[in-house]
């Protein structure tokens, strides 16, 4: 077994597996962890994509997949077949003087017995911004092999110091049928008495997620003749993954918009069950309903930014569960209302030339104290129909605002057209 660096944020086995401490089991996720690559399952492409990674001596990594992907196994795997000692860090319960302390054990080995080490921080994208710097002049001169795990984008949650001396690896989440071949794996080797029907039902219900199917197996096998119902029930409260803050969270938020861009409540309403299942604030899904109103609803439908403020109002004053209530309702008028992105596309266009333009002066006419030569301004509400054509501008400006033909907004199309005559 692979060194760890002891009282350090990680368990070290004995040779029957048991907790050196207490004598307490470990769970089945980590007892099953591949010992051989041969047993590493469901990422074959993995040296085609990376090839750096067969060699012995390979270069500092992050890797960066979904939970349950093996991120942490293949980091163990590395280390073995590189022959270097093996160090475990958590970004979580750690500190910068946690990690320095771990640095200097790593390097007092180097320099007294020769030997090159491999340090594995997990959930690396936790670290801040002085903790990532504190890596770097270590990296930077080879003292270690760093090797990061992160559940969310490296590109995002990483400083780019760090990323440019770090090579990122990708873990891609596990399929149904790579599940199942882990399960199966590892049923006959715990001599764990489950039927494989019911290990095809852990697998289409662990969100591919190899941690949550092993944990499910080893719960699963201690129950009575388990029905293919006591398994599902079992694994799917468990299963089901949101991830606040994350990439799944922007993914489902994403997904939620454009359901209702797309006007498509029934697609709208899963998306939002799926965040208020998750623990999504409802003012922040409230919030997005606001802006959703305005830049895809706006003047097709005047009313509707109307009705999502109301609920975010609501949401902020009444609070979970009935929340819910009130969050459904303003997602499927929004999700079936007539959609205009114009005037969402009109200040973006505006802003555009604005920036593009040297100070824009105000006609003398449209001042709040006009100079006395000014010509006259023309009061529109003194005229027929409440309009008189004048200038606004001193300048020819593009057209910023295209109203469409969709809902409300056709009328304000058909009068513009009507008194400018464009």
């Amino acid at each position: 077994m692979q060194k760890t660096q002891k009282g350090l944020f990680d368990t070290t086995l004995n040779e029957e597996g048991n907790a050196s401490k207490g004598k307490i089991l470990p769970p089945l996720a980590h007892l099953s962890r591949p010992e051989v690559f041969e047993e590493f399952i469901g990422h074959t492409q993995i040296f085609k994509s990376y090839p750096y990674l067969k060699e012995k001596n390979f270069p500092s990594i992050i890797l960066f997949g979904p939970s349950g992907t093996g991120k942490t196994t293949l980091a163990r795997l590395l280390a073995k077949r590189s022959g270097k000692e093996f160090y475990t860090f958590n970004a979580v319960l750690g500190g910068v003087a946690d990690l320095k302390k771990l640095i200097a054990g790593a390097q007092e080995m180097r320099e007294r017995q020769s030997l090159e080490a491999i340090i594995f921080i997990d959930e690396i994208h936790r670290f801040n911004k002085a903790q990532q710097d504190a890596l770097l002049p270590y990296i930077e001169e080879g003292a270690f092999t760093l090797i990061g795990a992160t559940t969310e984008n490296p590109r995002v949650s990483v400083n780019k110091a760090l990323l440019s001396r770090t090579h990122i690896v990708q873990l891609k989440e596990l399929s149904s049928e790579d599940i199942y071949k882990i399960l199966l794996q590892t049923k006959p080797k715990f001599k764990i008495d489950l039927a494989d029907e019911l290990l095809k039902v852990i697998a289409d219900f662990a969100g591919g997620d190899a941690r949550v199917a092993l944990n499910s197996l080893e719960a699963a096998s201690k129950l009575s003749n388990p029905s293919k119902e006591d398994v599902k029930t079992l694994i799917i409260e468990n299963a089901r993954a949101f991830d606040k803050g994350g990439n799944r969270h922007y993914d489902v938020v994403s997904a939620f918009i454009k359901s209702m861009r797309g006007s498509d409540p029934q697609a709208a309403i899963h998306w939002l069950a799926v965040m208020i299942d998750g623990g999504e604030d409802p003012v922040f899904i409230a919030r997005r309903l606001v802006i959703f109103a305005s830049e895809d609803v706006g003047n097709a439908d005047p009313t509707a930014v109307t009705l999502a403020m109301t609920a975010l109002t609501a949401v902020s004053q009444i609070g979970m569960p009935e929340a819910r209530i009130i969050l459904a309702q303003a997602t499927t008028y929004l999700a079936s209302t007539y959609k205009s992105n114009a005037a969402y596309l009109a200040i973006d266009h505006a802003l555009e030339f604005v920036k593009s333009q040297a100070t824009i002066n105000v006609p003398d006419h449209l001042k709040n104290f006009p100079p006395p030569n000014a010509q006259k301004y023309l009061y529109p509400h003194s005229y027929e129909n409440h309009f008189i054509k004048q200038n606004y501008t001193n300048d020819p400006i593009p057209k910023f605002y295209e109203p469409t033909s969709e809902g409300k907004e056709d009328g304000l199309k058909k009068r513009l057209e009507k008194i400018w005559g464009h």
